[in-house]
C-alpha cells in the first residue's frame, strides 16, 4: 500500500487526480455497514409497520441514488458511468441490527469504492430517518470497503469484516 496521498499536489494543494492515462477496466467495489437500534424499532422494520412506510424498500432506492450522486457529495470524486448498483439488507433480530451491503460496478479509469461506501451510508441514514421518531439513539457503525477489483492495483479484500 502506498503512503502517498494522491489528492494533493507537490505544494500541498488539493486537486482532482488525473486518471486520463489509466486503463479502462471493469471495476467493482463492495462495502458494508450496520445500524443498531432498540428491539422495538427493529420489530417495526421487520414487520413493515414503520409509520413512514417500507423502510428497507425506500432505503434500497436511497442507497442506489447515493451511489449515483457520490461525485456531487464528495468534492474530489470523479463522476463515473456506473453500470450496476446492487444493495442488500440483512436483518438480525438477535442483535437488533440492519446490515446494508452495496456492490457498485463500472467500466472506467478509476475505482468505485467511494460509490459503494456512499451507497451504504445513504441507505443506513435513510433507515435512521424513517425510524428516528421511534428511536433517536440508533447507531451507524462498521462502514467499510470489503473488497475491490479492477485497475492497476488489482483485487483487494479487507483483512477484517
Amino acid at each position: 500500500m502506498t503512503s502517498e496521498l494522491t489528492h494533493f499536489d507537490a505544494a500541498g494543494q488539493a486537486h482532482m487526480v488525473d486518471v486520463g492515462a489509466k486503463d479502462v477496466t471493469h471495476r467493482v467495489a463492495r462495502a458494508t455497514g450496520v445500524i443498531r437500534m432498540l428491539p422495538a424499532t427493529f420489530g417495526l422494520i421487520a414487520r413493515g409497520e414503520a409509520k413512514k412506510g417500507d423502510v428497507i424498500g425506500i432505503a434500497r432506492i436511497a442507497a442506489i441514488q447515493g451511489a449515483k450522486r457520490t461525485a456531487d457529495l464528495v468534492p474530489l470524486c470523479h463522476p463515473l458511468p456506473i453500470t450496476r448498483v446492487s444493495v442488500d439488507f440483512e436483518l438480525d433480530e438477535t442483535a437488533s441490527t440492519v446490515r446494508c451491503t452495496a456492490q457498485v460496478e463500472t467500466h472506467g479509469r478509476t475505482g468505485v469504492e467511494m460509490e459503494a461506501l456512499c451507497a451504504v451510508q445513504i441507505g443506513l441514514l435513510t433507515v435512521y430517518d424513517m425510524c428516528k421518531a421511534a428511536d433517536r439513539g440508533m447507531v451507524i457503525d462498521g462502514v467499510q470497503v470489503l473488497e475491490k477489483s479492477g485497475g492497476k492495483s488489482g483485487h483487494w479484500v479487507a483483512a477484517r469484516a
